[in-house]
C-alpha cells in the first residue's frame, strides 16, 4: 500500500513541475510561499507574500503611471521605436490588442486564464491569440526559441527575459517600445514596466525574436 502511496506522490510532484511557468518558486528563494492577502488598489487584487514581490515593489524604481498604462490600452499612446518587420502591420495591431486585453489581471502561479496569469502564461496566450504562434509552457523553454537580439536592436513583440528568482529566464514579457515592456508582474498582475526601472535593469538577461 505504501509503496501504491509513493508512487501515487510522485506523479503528482511530476504534474507539478510540468505546469510550472515563472512562479516565485526558487532555489534562491526556497520553497514557493502559497499565502496571499487581498490589498484594495492593487492591478490584480493579490500581493503574494515572497521575497520575488518584495523586491519588485522595493526596486521598481521607474514606475509606468496609470495613464501611460490606459493610453497603451487606448492605442492613443505613440511609440518612436521601429516596429517589428517580422510582424505584419495586421498582426502588430492583434498583438496590441491582446496585450491590452489582458491588462490588469491578476497573477497567479501557472495561471493562463482572465482569472490569473503568471508571466509564461501570458506570454503565451498573446502569442498564440494574436500570431497563431504556440510558446512552451515555461519562460525558461521561450527562452530557447527564435534569435537573440541586442538590446539596441530591441523592437515590438520581442521576448525578454529576466532572472528574477535565481534561475536563467525566470521572467519574461513582451517588448513595447520606448523601453517599455508588457508582462505578469507578481506583485501586480499583468502591467507595462519600463527597462529603465532599477529592479529590471539589473536582473534583465537579453532578448528573443521569435517571428522571423
Amino acid at each position: 500500500m505504501n509503496s501504491r502511496l509513493n508512487v501515487f506522490l510522485v506523479m503528482i510532484a511530476a504534474a507539478v513541475l510540468l505546469l510550472d511557468g515563472c512562479g516565485p518558486s526558487s532555489p534562491r528563494f526556497g520553497k514557493k510561499e502559497t499565502k496571499s492577502t487581498e490589498a484594495p488598489g492593487d492591478h490584480g487584487g493579490t500581493r503574494f507574500s515572497s521575497k520575488e514581490a518584495e523586491e519588485e515593489r522595493k526596486e521598481d524604481t521607474k514606475k509606468v503611471g496609470s495613464e501611460d498604462i490606459e493610453k497603451i490600452k487606448t492605442g492613443s499612446r505613440d511609440f518612436k521605436k521601429e516596429k517589428n518587420p517580422a510582424i505584419k502591420p495586421l498582426d502588430q495591431s492583434k498583438m496590441m490588442r491582446e496585450i491590452s486585453r489582458f491588462m490588469g489581471v491578476r497573477y497567479v502561479y501557472g495561471g493562463m486564464t482572465h482569472d490569473g496569469l503568471d508571466c509564461s502564461g501570458y506570454t503565451a496566450l498573446v502569442y498564440k491569440n494574436s500570431v497563431g504562434k504556440a510558446l512552451p509552457r515555461s519562460s525558461a523553454d521561450q527562452a530557447k526559441l527564435g534569435k537573440s537580439i541586442r538590446f539596441e536592436d530591441l523592437k515590438f513583440g520581442d521576448l525578454l527575459f529576466f532572472n528574477t528568482t535565481g534561475e536563467p529566464a525566470s521572467h519574461v514579457g513582451i517588448y513595447l517600445g520606448d523601453d517599455l515592456f508588457a508582462h505578469a508582474s507578481v506583485s501586480l498582475g499583468v502591467t507595462i514596466s519600463s527597462l529603465q526601472s532599477f529592479y529590471y535593469e539589473k536582473r534583465y538577461e537579453g532578448a528573443r525574436r521569435i517571428i522571423e
